[in-house]
């Protein structure tokens, strides 16, 4: 049983959104304790996960609330249903994604979200499938139509989760990747991470010129840069432009496009581990400067 607070930090949902949710719609069910406090289960926690899903998939907050208690409400008449195995909901979204299969598609995100954690979704399933699929597609074993398809289904669902990630008091990062970089998947995955953590998010995506880069960064004094970019070589040439930028906020290099000897020559940090873990080990801030604990691999 978890009391609201904790609820909420492991959902990414305010406190006072859960406690609208319990009063207007009945999503939550909490027990009292003796002492008067509220205190919830877990199936409350899957009711919250599935009322995020279909907010994501744009349903208002009434429509989304009644899909998640009628979901609930058909579980607890199936005596047989069980949690499917991550491996198992793996290769369900990979056939519907391959057989350009939305509503199928879709269903399997729905019931990531209502089985797992945020993080286990992201990076037990979600990034596996985005680097396989990038595998498959050099190969030439799936087609660019499929991986067209497959990451726009992706984003939609990457977007829902991001929805609101600039409000809040919370540090400030910039994310950004760098000009010629289209791929911005995996550093939205890091930003919604983040901003779970109570980051609040500026994202900029996509080929991003680093003197509009610079701009923002001027004019929104964050606590945070990252770069991100997936091919080798990519950030080499602005080498000056980026050591001016470390000068103005803490920069961060991530993916395949940066190296040790790139983030020391512009004094800034690399960041390791895949997006899920490289965002789950920067720390809060102190005195403006972020903390990071190493990881392995990006």
């Amino acid at each position: 049983m978890l009391r609201i607070g904790e609820l909420s930090r492991r959902l990414g949902v305010s406190d006072h959104v859960l406690r609208a949710w319990e009063s207007r719609y009945g999503l939550l069910q909490p027990v009292r304790t003796a002492g008067g406090f509220r205190l919830y289960s877990e199936a409350d926690e899957r009711r919250v996960r599935r009322m995020q899903a279909h907010l994501a998939r744009g349903l208002s907050a009434a429509q989304a609330a009644r899909a998640a208690l009628g979901e609930d409400n058909e579980d607890s008449r199936d005596p047989d249903r069980a949690p499917a195995a991550a491996s198992e909901l793996y290769g369900a979204l990979r056939r519907a994604l391959d057989a350009f299969d939305e509503t199928a598609a879709q269903a399997v995100l729905d019931r990531l979200v209502a089985d797992f954690s945020l993080a286990t979704t992201l990076r037990e399933i979600i990034l596996p499938y985005l680097a396989e699929l990038g595998v498959r597609w050099e190969q030439g074993t799936a087609s660019i139509a499929q991986e067209h398809f497959a990451s726009n289904i992706i984003h939609g669902r990457l977007a829902g989760l991001a929805r609101g990630w600039g409000n809040g008091h919370g540090p400030l990062a910039v994310l950004a990747c760098p000009p010629d970089e289209l791929h911005d998947l995996p550093l939205m995955i890091f930003g919604i991470v983040l901003n779970r953590t109570g980051w609040r998010i500026h994202f900029l995506g996509t080929s991003t010129p680093l003197d509009e880069m610079s701009r923002t960064v001027e004019a929104s004094h964050p606590n945070l840069v990252v770069l991100a970019a997936t091919r080798p070589g990519t950030l080499d040439p602005f080498t000056a432009q980026l050591t001016a930028l470390a000068r103005r906020a803490p920069l961060m290099l991530a993916g395949a496009g940066a190296s040790p000897q790139l983030a020391a020559a512009v004094q800034a940090t690399l960041l390791t581990g895949d997006p899920v873990t490289a965002a789950e080990n920067v720390g809060w801030p102190l005195s403006g400067h972020p903390s990071v604990v190493p990881s392995q691999g990006i």
